[in-house]
């Protein structure tokens, strides 16, 4: 695709109209998702109080809960509301933090910063910490089993597709190769796998669950398949770049630890502008993706534009 010398910033083709607020959609999404998670994880006040402490600390730092939007955002363009997706969208959001807290673990990056606030390890040491993050990985499916099922798919079928996007080999993979690849030079095939594994695998589980919750058929599951894979893809290689040209206090997490640990990046691997270029290719493949969506997909479109254009 050619790029412009804005090279990220460039708009791709898209179908949303100028009247779509995102900023409204995704305030509306939000809101939906932590009344809900605030009825589904534990009070801090349950016994034993530290770990649900530990949970609702992580789980409502401020995430901008953009998982579970892609995933209700995908139920729409499938036909159906946002609610019966909740508890799935729920269930994502849960996985997605339990990464997080183990990500940040001293035996993993180290990081004492996390969405501008200091990591559960720091708040409530290492231990819970890990107990906290396998907490919400098993509570993922114990919310799961509160959605609805539809004539196309079962709770068999939601469970399956959440336990192999954070098994051995897909997240937990990535997480493995991404640690193994520290200070050793890896090829751009090898850091692809990389965000395939750690990074698109759980975007692409979201939307493909949306589009259950709304009983797609199977053509626009392939459809909304694509296109989380390729805006999981566009995410990272921007984490990435975001990494190496914003602040601490911009991104909410600490700046320059991929470098620091010596990481396999886009930006170290190709330089900036190519990385840009990546990102951009990435972004439009997502949007090509959901051709056979028509219309319907005005929110997955948005927020793909927004992801493509973020800041932190």
């Amino acid at each position: 695709m050619a790029t412009s010398e804005q090279g990220i910033h460039k708009a791709p083709k898209v179908l949303e109209p100028e009247v779509f607020d995102l900023r409204k959609y995704l305030d509306g999404s939000r809101r939906l998702v932590d009344r809900a998670l605030s009825g589904f994880i534990p009070e801090e006040s349950a016994r034993p109080q530290t770990i649900h402490q530990a949970m609702r600390y992580s789980i409502f730092a401020g995430g901008k809960r953009m998982r579970p939007a892609l995933c209700m955002a995908a139920a729409e363009a499938c036909g159906a509301e946002r609610e019966p997706a909740i508890p799935l969208a729920c269930a994502m959001e849960c996985i997605h933090t339990y990464s997080l807290i183990h990500d940040d673990l001293p035996s993993m990056d180290n990081d004492d910063l996390r969405r501008g606030k200091p990591t559960n390890h720091k708040v409530f040491g290492e231990g819970v910490a890990v107990l906290a993050g396998d907490a919400l990985l098993t509570q993922a499916f114990e919310i799961a089993m509160e959605w609805k099922t539809t004539e196309r798919y079962a709770h068999r079928d939601v469970v399956l597709e959440i336990a192999k996007a954070a098994g051995s080999r897909e997240l937990i993979a990535g997480q493995v190769a991404d640690a193994e690849a520290e200070g050793t030079p890896i090829t751009l095939a090898q850091l692809k796998y990389i965000h395939e594994c750690k990074t698109a695998s759980l975007l692409s589980c979201c939307v493909k669950l949306g589009g259950m919750s709304a009983n797609c058929t199977s053509v626009h599951l392939e459809a909304l398949s694509h296109f989380g894979y390729h805006v999981g893809m566009a995410f990272q290689v921007i984490d990435d770049i975001l990494d190496v040209t914003q602040t601490s206090e911009q991104l909410g997490k600490t700046a320059g630890k991929d470098e620091i640990a010596k990481k396999a990046t886009y930006p170290a691997l190709i330089g900036l502008q190519r990385s840009r270029d990546e990102a951009a290719k990435f972004t439009q493949q997502a949007f090509d993706a959901l051709a056979p969506l028509e219309d319907k997909a005005v929110a997955l479109q948005a927020i793909a534009k927004y992801l493509l254009n973020r800041t932190h």
